[in-house]
């Protein structure tokens, strides 16, 4: 494994701040069931699709770390503040790890290829070892566009910030149903959901493309990931906007880009067309 990102003798060590908070989240959205209410609940959806839907999939995947379209730097600036609330760090941290795994897709310095266990590539590998969330300087190696600009290095600096205040906000203007809604039950809906694109899109599916890995494409995956779950035609295909190639595989994400598109905010447009597999282009 890189030792840059995490070592195979990290899994000896549990990296117990982080095991905390996700024992303490998934406490909080376990106990959420029992507190049920509907302006909780909507709470929740809302966020699901703010942080997971336009943070990690809009934003720190298809834009930040593929550049696979552009948009103006306050939508990207905002897109990256909804990738903090997720809890899966800052826009630097959460960039390198995934360029670091596109570069060694399922070989050796993948920090989580199910090669090395199912349950290592699924939330293992965040448990173990040493946590690298703030450490700008090591991860702008592999994300020097991003350490360019001071916004992105003070939000991976101080990620905790937004989901902090989501927090809250949640807890003032709904009491304790929606935070645990729309705080903890929402997190860790989210964190399972990008996690599964580790674990679950690189074990069970279909192949489209003959890609060097063991990328595929997974329908229910995609569903709870706002089409992520394409993921063996993103590895083919990294640079694309649209994951789902063809017209029966859901990808809400290039829904909304096409729409952005269409109203003169999303740029530069890259996309891989299903009819020419070889060939990724920018759309006109």
């Amino acid at each position: 494994m890189n030792p840059d990102v995490t070592t195979l003798s990290d899994r000896q060590r549990v990296n117990w701040l982080v095991t905390i908070i996700l024992a303490l989240v998934h406490t909080g959205a376990v106990a959420a069931l029992f507190l049920f209410n509907w302006r909780a609940f909507a709470s929740a959806v809302l966020l699901v699709w703010i942080a997971t839907g336009l943070g990690i999939s809009l934003g720190y995947h298809r834009l930040h770390t593929h550049r696979s379209y552009k948009v103006p730097r306050l939508l990207e600036y905002f897109f990256a503040v909804c990738g903090t609330v997720t809890l899966e760090g800052g826009p630097i941290f959460w960039v390198a790890v995934h360029r670091i795994h596109h570069q060694k897709s399922d070989q050796p310095g993948d920090p989580h290829s199910p090669r090395e266990g199912a349950w290592w590539s699924h939330m293992g590998w965040i448990l173990f070892g040493e946590a690298k969330h703030n450490n700008t300087r090591l991860m702008a190696k592999y994300a020097p566009d991003l350490a360019k600009d001071r916004f992105y290095v003070w939000l991976n600096d101080y990620h905790w910030i937004p989901p902090v205040i989501v927090g809250l906000m949640l807890l003032v203007v709904g009491g304790l149903p929606m935070f645990l809604w729309g705080g903890c039950l929402r997190t860790v809906v989210g964190l399972h959901a990008t996690w599964a694109v580790n674990s679950v899109t690189h074990l069970w599916g279909s192949r489209r493309f003959a890609t060097r890995d063991d990328s595929r494409n997974n329908w229910w995956v995609a569903l709870f990931t706002f089409g992520e779950g394409w993921h063996n035609n993103h590895h083919a295909h990294p640079s694309s906007a649209r994951h789902g190639l063809a017209w029966y595989e859901l990808d809400i994400s290039w829904i909304t880009i096409k729409f952005l598109k269409h109203l003169g905010i999303a740029r530069s447009v890259r996309v891989a067309r299903l009819s020419s597999p070889l060939a990724e282009r920018e759309a006109a």
